[in-house]
């Protein structure tokens, strides 16, 4: 079964190539380092330390506690992250700097793999979430090199679809060292799969173990001195296509009675920021790009959050927060972030990629969830407006989901401790 997929996985590298052309038309990014996707990256990266590979965005926001404290604990150990998108290298740049080596995970082909592993020589490799890559995999396995699944989940969608796999999969999850399972369902799900029990420990997700640095803290404080607007704000997070017509149609249905309502709305890949402003500007409305970092005035009505790396921030400033990728069937964004600041959140159907999250917001009533439509999105809006304390309540009972769920990281470092102790 391998055999034929890294056959396959050969053989699609053509339409891999022309797939990252196409997609360098909106993100020029994609056009670059492509080496990197083949394992050159000698002299980009220190060797003999901690590989951390968080494939997009998400993943390397959770993973930045689990890096810091890495560097911390490991001081003398070199830390190499690695991504899969232009959108994840930036994020890893902008938040790790030069603390770390950063280079692109080459794909899941052996010549490529080994190469890669010969020039990082890691003692150690986590891999954020589920990327199941077999031939990665398999070559840590070989190479005596053990390798963690951190933080990770499994749905049972994803499960059934593993299962067509027979055998095979069962074979490949026994090469894992480690799994570190969110919750008990996601760990039964990988034993069900053939996963060794005593491969197996269910940690919790680290995406609860975020806190704001004092970096972040400044930044929240200055903007709150340079936007001394005292308006009510709505921010809307990583928006994908589709959603960003049903914001904004419900953000002027909302200025008839909000008139001093402020909406920031944040695209989730910088490719659509163009696209969202076209958007933004014909529908009439007054607005500002973030990137030109001009102060919003009381004429202001939208800011369009065309940056990288500061969505975080920006939360800080919002009275409300609107979670995209759930309007649409993208299947949700991380939702703790606004937990973190104590606003209540509105999330859309569609967050199955944050199920066990999503719930325990839902049941401790820090989250509410609307119907992906304009008319749904504007009544759940107005409601909060209207309602000072529920707004407030709401809040805090998010933050309270994410102080009562926190631990994970603790967990999953005590597991990296058993195989770097005679490693140091």
């Amino acid at each position: 079964m391998q055999i034929l997929y890294t056959i396959l996985l050969y053989l699609l590298q053509p339409f891999v190539w022309l797939r990252l052309l196409w997609r360098s038309l909106k993100a020029p990014a994609y056009r670059k380092r492509w080496l990197e996707r083949y394992g050159f990256c000698k002299n980009k990266v220190k060797p003999n330390g901690i590989l951390v590979h968080a494939v997009s965005v998400g993943e390397t926001i959770a993973a930045i506690p689990l890096i810091q404290a890495l560097k911390q604990q490991y001081p003398h150990l070199p830390i190499t992250v690695t991504t899969m998108t232009p959108t994840g290298s930036e994020r890893v740049k902008s938040l790790l700097g030069d603390s770390v080596s950063h280079v692109y995970l080459p794909y899941d082909l052996p010549c490529a793999i080994h190469r890669f592993l010969k020039t990082v020589q890691p003692k150690l490799v986590i891999i954020m979430e589920t990327e199941l890559w077999p031939n990665i995999i398999s070559q840590c396995h070989n190479k005596n090199i053990p390798l963690i699944i951190a933080n990770a989940r499994l749905s049972e969608r994803s499960a059934n679809r593993y299962r067509k796999l027979g055998s095979a999969i069962s074979y490949l999850l026994s090469k894992i060292s480690t799994i570190a399972a969110q919750n008990k369902q996601d760990g039964e799900r990988f034993i069900s799969l053939g996963l060794p029990p005593d491969h197996l420990t269910v940690t919790g997700s680290i995406k609860f173990d975020i806190e704001l640095t004092e970096q972040q803290q400044q930044k929240i404080a200055t903007l709150k001195q340079q936007w001394p607007l005292n308006r009510p704000i709505f921010i809307a997070a990583s928006t994908h296509n589709g959603e960003d017509e049903i914001i904004l149609t419900a953000f002027q249905r909302l200025l008839l009675k909000h008139p001093d309502l402020l909406l920031i709305i944040v695209p989730r890949h910088p490719e659509r920021f163009k696209t969202v402003e076209k958007l933004i500007n014909d529908c009439g409305l007054n607005y500002i790009n973030r990137s030109h970092n001009n102060a919003p005035t009381q004429q202001t009505q939208v800011i369009l959050g065309d940056t990288m790396g500061e969505l975080i921030e920006l939360y800080g400033i919002a009275n409300i927060a609107f979670i995209g990728g759930s309007l649409v069937e993208h299947g949700g964004h991380n939702p703790l972030e606004p937990a973190l600041h104590h606003i209540p959140i509105i999330s859309g159907k569609h967050f199955f990629n944050f199920k066990v999250i999503g719930e325990q917001l839902i049941s401790a009533q820090g989250m509410q969830v609307c119907q992906s439509s304009a008319d749904a999105l504007y009544a759940t809006i107005d409601a909060l407006l209207n309602n000072q304390h529920n707004r407030q309540q709401m809040g805090e009972n998010a933050y309270q989901v994410l102080k009562q769920n926190q631990g994970a990281l603790g967990r999953l470092l005590a597991i990296i401790s058993r195989y770097l102790k005679n490693k140091d």
